[in-house]
């Protein structure tokens, strides 16, 4: 098992930049493929963005593409999501995801909610206009 803290939301203008965190605890971290998602108030979770288990690999939502980075620092068991020339539109509950990959074979990344094994609780990022 693995347990996800998310950290680094907040309040900022549009045009602004925040970094998410997402710390991890339990099972080896090099084994999660890892993801971020977000749900913004009444609108379905979506895919934002997925790292490989190494780093290698890195996918992100067309929405996104450009303005956020993904990264992780498997000696820290952290994620992260870098976003830069943020929009209101950015404006979500930002969620961490891991999918276990015990033979660190197999898809690169997964951009489908169903295919990751534990979530975080969420942090919330707010943009305003």
């Amino acid at each position: 098992q693995v347990q996800l803290v998310e950290s680094g939301g907040g309040l900022v203008q549009a045009g602004g930049s925040l970094r998410l965190s997402c710390a991890a605890s339990g099972r080896t971290f090099s084994t999660y493929v890892m993801g971020w998602f977000r749900q913004a108030p009444g609108e379905d979770r979506e895919f934002v963005s997925a790292i490989s288990w190494n780093g290698g690999s890195k996918y992100y939502a067309d929405s996104v593409k450009g303005r956020f980075t993904i990264s992780r620092d498997n000696a820290k068991n952290t994620v992260y999501l870098q976003m830069n020339s943020l929009k209101p539109e950015d404006t979500a509950v930002y969620y961490c995801a891991a999918k276990y990959q015990p033979n660190r074979s197999g898809p690169s990344y997964y951009t489908g909610m169903m295919m990751y094994d534990y979530w975080g609780q969420g942090t919330q990022v707010t943009v305003s206009s």
